[in-house]
């Protein structure tokens, strides 16, 4: 039950994400919006690092999993660009569910190169979400 626990923390920190964002965004550009937010993740991350004490040097380092995490962080970068941008022009209310339009996105592109199997019930589901996303986000 420890990664459903995550996992609803997530959630829960990703809704207020878009609140303080909004907030945020009202008096300054969304790039700059943007940097603050990603130095003060910077800050926060490298304080639970030291005090967990992991700040040692693995043994080998996997290319593939270096060039990966570099992707993935760009990814990040774009699509926070892309968030504080939309918050700035539309309700957080609005741009939150679009926003979570990733969990479908994560569906499919863990189905397609990650060879996850499509179930039933995850096609089900992703077809819900789909669903609940264009009904709160389109009039």
């Amino acid at each position: 039950m420890a990664w459903q626990l995550f996992a609803l923390g997530s959630a829960f920190f990703a809704g207020l994400t878009a609140i303080f964002g909004k907030l945020g965004v009202e008096g300054l550009n969304s790039n700059l919006a943007t940097l603050i937010r990603t130095l003060v993740i910077l800050a926060m991350i490298a304080g639970v690092v030291t005090l967990r004490g992991e700040w040692q040097m693995p043994r080998t380092w996997d290319p593939h999993s270096v060039a990966f995490l570099v992707l993935s962080g760009l990814a990040t970068g774009v699509s926070w660009l892309f968030y504080y941008r939309a918050l700035q022009l539309a309700p957080a209310s609005l741009v939150a569910p679009i926003d979570k339009l990733s969990l479908a996105f994560a569906v499919v592109l863990a189905v397609v190169f990650l060879g996850e199997a499509l179930t039933l019930k995850l096609a089900i589901g992703g077809l819900l979400m789909l669903a609940g996303v264009l009904i709160l986000a389109w009039p």
